[in-house]
C-alpha cells in the first residue's frame, strides 16, 4: 500500500478522534486539521516578544495576562487594589523577573518598552484605558463588554480608526471552532431561512439592601469608581459583583450577554435589530444590586428574524441549571428546515446530517482564530484587524445596552442602527440612555 494512503488512514483517524472529544462534525474537523498541517504554527523569537502591562489584575484580567504572556513578556501590573496587584505580579514572575507595579495606568502610556495593554478593569473603566491607550499608540486587548455605554462605543470606534492601533475585545467564544461552524450553518441556510433564535443567560443577582462599610486598606475607593457617581464603600459593589450595578456594568445582559449575544449577532449577519422591547420577572430590591436579575428581551431584526434573551435562574453568580430546553446557558437558532444549538459544551441539531454534510465550496466561511489571544497579538505583528476589533465590539456591546436600555425604560423602542439613535414614539427616553455624564476628574480629558 502506497505510504500515502497509509497517512491518509491515520489522517482520518485522527480526525475522527477529535472530532468525538470536541463533539464537532468528523468533516470539519478534518478540514481544519488538514489548513493547520499546511500553515504551521509561527511562535515569536525571542525578539519578536512585545511588552505587555495589565491593567486591572482582577481574576479575568490576570488570566489574560498569563495568557498573553505565552507571546510576549509582562513588564507591569496596575490596579487601583493593592492586594491584587501584588497576587498578579506573584503569578507572573517568570524567572525572578518581577512585574513593576503602579497604581495610576497613565504611567504606563508612556513607556516606550510597553507595546501591548491588557485591560482587564471593570466594564465602567474599559473605555477610558482604551482612549488612553488609543492615544498613546498601545495596542490593547480588552475585556468585555467593550464599552458601558453606546455612546462611548461611537468615541472608542473613531479613536482606535485616526490612531491605527490594534483592538481585540475579549469575546473569545468567536475563537472556538464550535460556534463559528454553528454561525457557518446558520449562514449558509443549513437550517432554511432564520426565523428566530433564542439565548439563555444565567439570572443574575437580587439581593440587598447592603450598608456602607469601611474602605480595605490598599484600596483607592475613589479611583476605583472612576467616571462612576461617587458613593460610599460598599463591598458588594466592588470587585466581582460590580456587574450587577448600573453605575459599573449591565447585569447579565451585558455580562454573560456580551458572549452568547456576541453569537446570535455573528450569525445574524446584521449590524443591530429594527425594535427591542424587554419585560422585567422581578424588580431590584431597594438599597441593593440595581441591575435585573430575571428577564426577558424581544428584538426584531429589519428582515424579520425575532430574537429572545431569556434567563435560566441559579443561585449562584454563572450557574449551570438547566434552561427550559433541558440544556444549559447557550443559544439555539430555528429555521425553516431545523434547528441548532449551541453552547460551550454542545453543538447538536434537530437532524445529525445538519452537521454531518459537509459545507459546500463557495459557502460562506467567518472570520478564523484559533485562539483569542494569540490571533490579537498576531496582528499586533502583522497590523491586520483581529477577529474581534473596535467595530465588531463596539456593535456586540450595542445589542446588549439596548437590551438593558429596554428594560430600564420599560417601552417597546426602535433603534436606528447607522444613525446610532433611537427613533419615533419614546425616543427620548431611550437616547437619554445612549450616554452618561463621567466624573470629573476623571472625564475623558483624563487621557487627553
Amino acid at each position: 500500500m502506497p505510504p500515502f494512503q497509509i497517512s491518509r488512514r491515520r489522517f482520518v483517524q485522527r480526525c475522527a478522534q477529535t472530532a468525538a472529544l470536541a463533539g464537532l462534525p468528523a468533516w470539519f474537523v478534518e478540514e481544519r486539521l488538514a489548513a493547520a498541517e499546511t500553515t504551521p504554527a509561527r511562535r515569536p523569537g525571542p525578539n519578536d516578544r512585545p511588552g505587555i502591562a495589565l491593567i486591572g489584575a482582577g481574576g479575568q484580567g490576570t488570566r489574560d495576562a498569563q495568557n498573553a504572556a505565552n507571546w510576549g513578556d509582562v513588564l507591569a501590573v496596575c490596579d487601583v487594589d493593592r492586594g491584587h496587584a501584588e497576587a498578579a505580579a506573584a503569578k507572573l514572575t517568570v524567572d525572578g523577573r518581577r512585574p513593576a507595579i503602579v497604581s495610576d495606568f497613565r504611567r504606563l502610556l508612556d513607556r516606550n518598552d510597553i507595546q501591548v495593554l491588557v485591560n482587564g478593569t471593570p466594564d465602567h473603566w474599559h473605555t477610558l484605558i482604551n482612549l488612553g491607550a488609543a492615544r498613546a499608540g498601545k495596542d490593547v486587548y480588552s475585556e468585555k463588554p467593550l464599552t458601558l455605554t453606546i455612546d462611548e462605543g461611537r468615541r472608542l470606534v473613531r479613536a482606535v480608526r485616526d490612531r491605527r492601533i490594534v483592538l481585540q475585545t475579549g469575546t473569545q467564544q468567536r475563537s472556538s471552532q464550535r460556534f463559528r461552524l454553528a454561525c457557518e450553518l446558520v449562514r449558509n441556510e443549513r437550517i432554511g431561512r432564520l426565523r428566530e433564535a433564542h439565548v439563555w443567560l444565567p439570572a443574575g443577582l437580587r439581593e440587598g439592601p447592603f450598608a456602607p462599610g469601611p474602605v480595605p486598606a490598599g484600596l483607592d475607593w475613589d479611583y476605583w469608581q472612576g467616571p462612576a457617581q461617587r458613593v460610599d464603600y460598599v463591598k458588594e459593589r466592588c470587585h466581582r459583583t460590580f456587574r450587577f450595578w448600573y453605575d459599573y456594568s449591565g447585569g447579565t445582559m451585558t455580562d454573560w450577554g456580551a458572549h452568547h449575544n456576541d453569537i446570535a449577532y455573528w450569525a445574524i449577519g446584521l449590524l443591530a435589530p429594527r425594535t427591542v422591547e424587554a419585560t422585567p420577572f422581578v424588580q431590584p430590591i431597594p438599597g441593593g444590586y440595581d441591575t435585573f436579575s430575571e428577564y426577558e428581551i424581544r428584538y426584531v431584526y429589519e428582515n424579520g428574524v425575532r430574537l429572545v434573551i431569556h434567563t435560566t435562574k441559579d443561585d449562584s453568580i454563572y450557574g449551570a441549571k438547566l434552561n427550559p430546553n433541558g440544556q444549559r446557558n447557550g443559544i439555539r437558532f430555528e429555521g425553516t428546515d431545523g434547528w441548532i444549538w449551541v453552547n460551550r459544551d454542545q453543538l447538536t441539531a434537530s437532524d445529525p446530517a445538519l452537521l454531518k454534510t459537509p459545507l459546500p465550496a463557495g459557502a460562506v466561511r467567518l472570520y478564523e482564530s484559533k485562539n483569542h489571544m494569540e490571533n490579537f497579538l498576531d496582528c499586533v505583528r502583522s497590523r491586520r484587524d483581529p477577529i474581534c476589533d473596535v467595530e465588531v465590539g463596539h456593535r456586540s456591546a450595542t445589542m446588549c445596552h439596548l437590551g438593558a436600555i429596554a428594560l430600564r425604560t420599560g417601552r417597546r423602542l426602535t433603534w436606528d442602527a447607522t444613525r446610532e439613535e433611537f427613533t419615533g414614539a419614546d425616543a427620548a427616553a431611550g437616547n437619554a440612555l445612549v450616554g452618561r455624564e463621567l466624573r470629573a476628574p476623571y472625564d475623558y480629558s483624563f487621557v487627553a
